[in-house]
């Protein structure tokens, strides 16, 4: 061990500027080598020193990067790669690594062999000043003191980590546990490994520097040299494994991991947190005054190296050391893999002199990067060990291998694994005389190794980060006021970070975070929208009610955003309104919209039942009238006949006509407003009713211009009526059509039994089979028989198509009737035809051959009355759509003989038919009311509303999942084909 120069030891706690006070000393010298213990801190001195003298003079050597300039003269090297050459000034970073049982071998040949010419510098713990005194002679020491006070903070919740904080974890799963928690807490950390390449770990670094996150998780990693603003340190555990077991740390490695807390004059803080036991306080004082039991033992092995044969090698690595202060260290990656491959025949084989040997101790000391077993790694370094015996390792080889490696997608760990790949061959380029062309080489696996790092720094960040959250919490903290948007999807964005979505009067934040983390963005993002909350309110309530909408589900709707919904009031025609707004947007907003929703249901109300209201309000109305008029409006315009029947026999016909002033129709079935049976108040009426009730599911109106629709079991009673229809059999037919069908009736023979007519088909656009069903649901029988068709001469005319229509469009009421009516004309001037031709058939003793008779189906309606059963309650619907209980039809006395409607009258053969009340009837209605024409109150209408738009439907509720079975999606599947 020779001397050369000064030899200084530089010792103290961590955190005194060490490394900075030997980048000083080093740029006062000609030339200078210096050994750092990463490779990371390695280049962080190496930009330091090219930014002090320029990167023509500086050159970086590790194990996977080698960037020497022509005029070196500052190299800057991990321990392990520092070159042998007589510079003016060397150093040695951490030389207290030299207890490491896997590294400290290097650091202690260092510590024995390296010097400088002029000065030779060692930094790092207090704990090495014996060791460096039995083994270096002459050397002086330094002791440099902490400039602040580290101090002890106890144990604290990672949710109540402070700001500025770096949390030490000694395993990957723990750090991304701790870094996965903490975003979603705190919005984010910085990660840092030891696995991490230069350009990753530097872009985490930058990321917590510059104050975009404000905690760090690391390993123990950061105890060496990294120096960073870092004002708490807390442990997550107190255990390492080191490789061959579990142990607890040492207490000069907690000093040293501790001690990265605080920055020049600037104290700092120590604790544990998580599941980490608290120290005893004779340790916790040790790490406060930095004193520490000195290290007894250095790891060392033999430098001088006998590459003879493959055993010699072995032997001489394995020597004992001749100091009382040296240890053999474990065992190391280089010679466990020399030891695998000496026992492989091909490799005996193959090794047949000392330069074999030595080539192959070179192969064995490329760095198990990739961690896969012994075996594995083993394996690769006999292939390139084949390949170095032949020359150099092939290029297309070389290239197939890092193009299976240069691919940026997957996970975390999956770019991890990719990047520890290529820093093999990284560390093979670096080799000299191992590939052809080594410069290209180099730099193309140091490209796949920062593209890697760009991808594996973008991964990290987008887990552990959430720069919405982050960029939130500064802001708030600075108390600085916040700039929320709100684009006309409603998509909320704070500071530039997206936050959720404004929906009406109600924030949905966004839910890829945790509770906590919601509860945080809440409270930013609604300091933010306050004004917002004030701008939409005043655009509410002043918005034409015609921007607004109600649902069939009770909602009440802003084009196409939910600000409220429908609640049970005083009376059916009178609800009430909850509007939904966000408790922290205040209850002037509240009131507001609350106000506005009520002021636009009133008028919906008003506009749609009219004719009701104003009925309510004829103060002209008295007596049995107004009692009448009470019913309806309580019945919401709609009251089956049965149910009132007294009441409707004790009016008057002056009560009557009062009544039929304002609308009402006293039909057989129903008594009924046909200006309420239009689609949009029934729509509203269902809803009213549904309140009203108190349903949990509200019903949905049935499709606008059908007759019938199916009878389904399951509804709530009285849903058909207040939908206008009236349940008979399978079907239920609209209740004007009903009353059509009922002044058709009366003119027929009941008892005796009657035939449909094309006019009765064609008013509820059934087929004969399916009439049969309705009529027997109204209480009648149906006789089915068959009998000799008449065949027409000539196909029967049919009614001439609209031009521009299609053939296959479906006939508006009146069209059908027409065609009904065309046909019969033909039929019967087909039948006196044909009865004409027979006669004349017959008077020239012609003779026609019979031909086989076909045979039609047709049915016989009589009147049978169901006996009579339990009264239902009054207002109700009969669950079997029959006719009145317990008495005939009016078009019927109890003789079977036709009335003319008057309560005890018959009406004389061959008069026209009367409706319910006396009132002629006109093409087929009582009431003296005209037929409906398409598109007028009460007729049908084939396509709906005009071009298909029809009021939007958003349910203000939870959405549920629709059971199939259910009654209702039985009718909205029918509305949905409509």
């Amino acid at each position: 061990m020779t001397t050369r120069g000064r030899i200084t030891a530089i010792l103290g706690p961590t955190n005194t500027g060490k490394t900075h006070h030997a980048i000083t000393r080093m740029l006062g010298h000609r030339t200078g080598v210096i050994g750092l213990p990463l490779r990371l801190l390695a280049r962080e001195v190496y930009d330091r020193i090219v930014a002090a003298r320029g990167p023509s003079v500086v050159a970086l050597v590790t194990g996977e990067e080698r960037i020497v300039p022509d005029r070196v003269q500052y190299w800057v090297a991990t321990t392990e790669a520092m070159p042998e050459i007589g510079a003016d000034f060397v150093a040695i970073d951490e030389i207290q690594l030299c207890a490491d049982p896997e590294r400290g071998h290097v650091f202690t040949d260092r510590l024995l062999h390296m010097r400088g010419l002029h000065e030779t510098l060692f930094l790092g713990s207090d704990t090495m000043r014996p060791a460096i005194a039995a083994l270096v002679p002459d050397v002086q020491f330094v002791r440099r003191e902490r400039l602040s006070t580290l101090s002890w903070a106890g144990s604290k919740k990672l949710s109540r980590m402070p700001a500025r904080s770096a949390i030490v974890g000694f395993s990957v799963d723990d750090v991304y546990a701790m870094a996965e928690l903490i975003r979603r807490q705190k919005g984010g950390c910085a990660v840092v490994m030891g696995a991490l390449s230069p350009r990753t770990r530097n872009a985490q670094v930058e990321m917590y520097q510059a104050g975009e996150v404000d905690y760090l998780v690391a390993t123990d990693a950061i105890g060496m040299g990294l120096n960073l603003d870092i004002r708490h340190v807390a442990f997550s555990a107190t255990h390492k494994f080191d490789g061959r077991r579990v142990r607890p740390l040492f207490p000069h490695e907690m000093g040293q991991i501790a001690g990265r807390a605080g920055r020049h004059t600037e104290s700092g803080t120590f604790g544990v947190t998580g599941e980490a036991q608290i120290p005893d306080e004779g340790l916790i004082e040790a790490l406060e005054n930095h004193r520490f039991a000195p290290i007894s033992r250095l790891m060392w092995r033999n430098r001088a190296l006998e590459f003879g044969t493959m055993d010699r090698l072995v032997q001489s690595l394995e020597a004992a050391p001749g100091h009382e202060w040296l240890s053999r260290g474990r065992e190391a990656d280089d010679l466990a893999a020399l030891k695998i491959l000496r026992d492989l025949p091909e490799i005996r084989d193959r090794v047949q002199g000392g330069k074999d040997v030595r080539l192959l101790w070179d192969v064995c000391r490329v760095p198990d990067f990739r961690g896969i077993s012994a075996m594995e790694h083993a394996t690769l370094l006999a292939r390139i060990f084949g390949f170095l015996q032949e020359g150099t390792i092939p290029a297309e080889w070389l290239d197939r291998a890092v193009k299976r490696i240069d691919r940026l997608h997957g996970d975390i760990d999956a770019i991890s694994k990719r990047l520890a790949y290529i820093r093999t061959w990284t560390y093979v380029a670096q080799r000299t005389g191992w590939v052809q062309d080594e410069k290209h080489w180099r730099a193309e696996t140091r490209a796949v190794e920062d593209r890697l790092s760009d991808a594996l720094h973008a991964a990290l960040t987008q887990r552990f980060v959430d720069r919405r959250t982050s960029v939130l919490l500064r802001r708030l903290k600075q108390k600085e006021s916040l700039v929320a948007e709100v684009n006309d999807k409603g998509e909320v964005t704070v500071e530039g970070e997206f936050a959720g979505r404004l929906e009406g009067f109600r924030f949905r934040p966004d839910q890829t975070g945790s509770v906590d983390e919601a509860k945080m963005l809440n409270r930013a993002s609604y300091e933010a929208l306050r004004p917002e909350f004030h701008l939409r309110a005043d655009r509410f309530y002043n918005a034409p009610d015609t921007e607004m909408d109600f649902t069939e589900q009770g909602g009440l709707m802003w084009g196409n955003q939910a600000v409220g919904k429908l609640v049970k009031g005083a009376d059916a025609l009178h609800p009430g309104v909850e509007a939904f707004v966000d408790e922290e947007a205040g209850t002037e907003i509240a009131d507001k919209v609350r106000r506005r929703l009520q002021h636009f249901i009133d008028r919906k109300v008003a506009a749609l039942f009219e004719p009701l209201l104003t009925m309510s309000r004829d103060e002209t109305l008295t007596g049995l009238a107004r009692g009448f008029a009470f019913r309806l409006v309580e019945n919401v315009g709609v009251l089956p006949r049965d149910g009132v029947a007294s009441e409707v026999k004790e009016l008057d016909q002056d009560a009557r006509a009062a009544l039929r002033k304002h609308g009402v129709r006293f039909g057989q079935f129903t008594i009924f407003l046909p200006a309420l049976l239009k689609p949009a108040p029934t729509r509203l009426r269902l809803v009213l009713w549904s309140l009203a009730e108190g349903l949990d599911e509200f019903p949905e109106s049935p499709p606008p211009g059908l007759v019938t629709i199916p009878n389904i079991p399951g509804v709530p009673e009285g849903y058909y009526t207040l939908s206008g229809y009236r349940p008979a059999g399978e079907r239920a037919i609209r209740i004007d059509m009903l009353e059509r069908l009922a002044d058709l009736l009366r003119g027929q023979d009941t008892r005796g039994g009657f035939e449909a007519n094309p006019d009765m088909l064609s008013i509820t656009g059934m087929t004969l089979e399916q009439f049969s069903g309705l009529m027997q649901g109204l209480g009648y029988s149906a006789e089915k028989a068959e009998r000799p068709k008449v065949k027409a001469a000539e196909a029967a005319p049919v009614a001439p198509q609209p031009e521009g229509e299609a053939s296959d469009a479906p006939l508006t009421e009146e069209e059908s009737v027409l065609a009904a009516e065309t046909r019969a004309r033909w039929e019967a001037e087909q039948a006196e035809k044909r009865r004409a031709e027979a006669e004349a058939n017959a008077d020239a003793g012609e003779t026609v051959e019979a031909a086989p008779e076909e045979l039609e189906t047709y049915y016989t309606f009589r009147w049978a009355p169901k006996p009579r059963g339990p009264r239902h309650p009054r207002g109700e619907v009969r669950r079997d759509g029959g006719a009145p209980r317990g008495r005939q039809p009016r078009d019927e006395a109890a003789d079977g003989q036709p009335r003319d409607g008057r309560d005890g009258q018959r009406r004389p053969q061959g008069k026209p038919a009367r409706g319910r009340d006396g009132d002629q009837a006109q093409g087929g209605r009582g009431d003296g009311q005209r037929h409906e024409r398409k598109g007028k109150p009460g007729g049908p209408k084939s396509g709906g509303k005009p071009g298909g738009q029809g009021p939007k439907t958003f349910s203000s509720r939870p959405e549920k999942k629709a059971d199939p079975d259910s009654p209702f999606a039985i009718l909205a599947a029918l509305k949905d084909r409509k």
